[in-house]
């Protein structure tokens, strides 16, 4: 699992928990459903939130959930799961990038993808999950090609990019790439007026993504030697968190520019989650991070990923090492200590909270 939205169990509270799992078990069988196995260790927390948008705005559906069987990461437990158009849309953008991702890591040759035929098999791995991605995509109306496009131009302006160069050049093509996802939703839903407001929160969550990908990882990318946007261009930590804060005032007032069913999951996961999020990545000196293992190479990736599923961590562990970044995870089921205020942040029940939050200081 990887993704900067992780929200802590005891935040969401029973209802929407259960909500939260539904739409991540909904994308891995998806996965599986469509296109095999093998597909489902490309499930992530933020490719989720797809399905959330599309449910949130269509309001709950008798042929939106169906009974998922016995899975080992629920503990050998049956469970209602998200279905339809929102987590095919989900899972096809979800392979895209992991393809994406994959055809990164083989051209920095990282890990065992330096050796050739580790690296053709993992190419032909990337052109499947691709061509998988896109067919799903079709099947739902969208076009995955601005996906990809976004991608190749994100490697182009890599290579350019130096010191001066503005951080939001950089950041620029995973911006139109969640803009697009995120608008998709809206057309799923049968609500166009919100395909304008959900593309603006869905450019910013694509500018915060990038942001908090660079600063975790700077100080390891530094030991390594590997690129990262913010040593490249010069940018400090400063700036980096003033772009996050301005990211997230933007995709609050997004929001409330757009209409849901129910936007309660939407609202916790989109301004309250994400905002921890922000001081989470920022929560280290600006001196740099602490040293941390360096990043497992994709087969290795994949085979710590199985093991955590094996044996289940992934959902009952308070918290495991990532399997390709080896960052540390909370898992998604476990119970926390945490000191959040659960009159507040168990995702304002005591309101409207798309429409007023005033029980919470998130500004709306």
């Amino acid at each position: 699992m990887f993704g900067i939205v992780r929200p802590c169990a005891h935040r969401l509270g029973e209802r929407l928990k259960a909500e939260w799992m539904a739409h991540l078990c909904g994308l891995c069988l998806a996965l599986r459903r469509d296109h095999g196995q093998f597909a489902r260790i490309v499930t992530n927390y933020d490719g989720l939130l797809i399905s959330v948008l599309t449910d949130a705005q269509t309001g709950p559906a008798l042929d939106g959930r169906r009974t998922a069987g016995p899975c080992a990461l629920r503990g050998m437990r049956t469970a209602s799961v998200a279905q339809g158009e929102g987590a095919r849309l989900a899972a096809a953008v979800s392979l895209v990038l992991a393809a994406a991702k994959v055809r990164d890591h083989v051209a920095d040759g990282d890990g065992l993808l330096a050796r050739r035929p580790l690296a053709a098999a993992a190419r032909r791995v990337a052109a499947g999950w691709g061509n998988a991605g896109a067919r799903s995509g079709s099947a739902v109306g969208f076009d995955t090609g601005v996906l990809v496009e976004a991608v190749d131009r994100q490697l182009g302006l890599e290579t350019l990019a130096g010191h001066g160069t503005p951080i939001l050049t950089v950041t620029e093509p995973t911006e139109t790439a969640t803009a697009a996802a995120f608008a998709h939703t809206a057309v799923l839903a049968g609500r166009p007026d919100n395909a304008r407001p959900l593309a603006e929160a869905g450019r910013l969550f694509g500018r915060l993504a990038h942001l908090l990908d660079a600063v975790e990882d700077q100080h390891t990318d530094a030991l390594s030697g590997a690129w990262n946007p913010l040593t490249a261009t010069g940018t400090s930590r400063a700036e980096a968190r003033r772009l996050a804060d301005d990211a997230l005032h933007g995709i609050r007032l997004a929001l409330r520019d757009a209409e849901f069913a129910d936007g309660e999951l939407v609202h916790l996961l989109l301004v309250h989650e994400l905002g921890r999020s922000v001081d989470r990545a920022f929560g280290h000196p600006l001196g740099g991070q602490p040293p941390r293992p360096d990043k497992r190479g994709f087969w290795a990736g994949c085979a710590a990923a199985l093991g955590l599923c094996c044996t289940c961590k992934v959902c009952c562990a308070d918290e495991f090492e990532g399997p390709w970044s080896r960052k540390k995870r909370e898992g998604c089921c476990a119970n926390c200590d945490c000191d959040c205020d659960a009159s507040c942040c168990e995702a304002c029940q005591c309101c409207e909270c798309c429409e007023c939050c005033s029980c919470c200081d998130c500004g709306l």
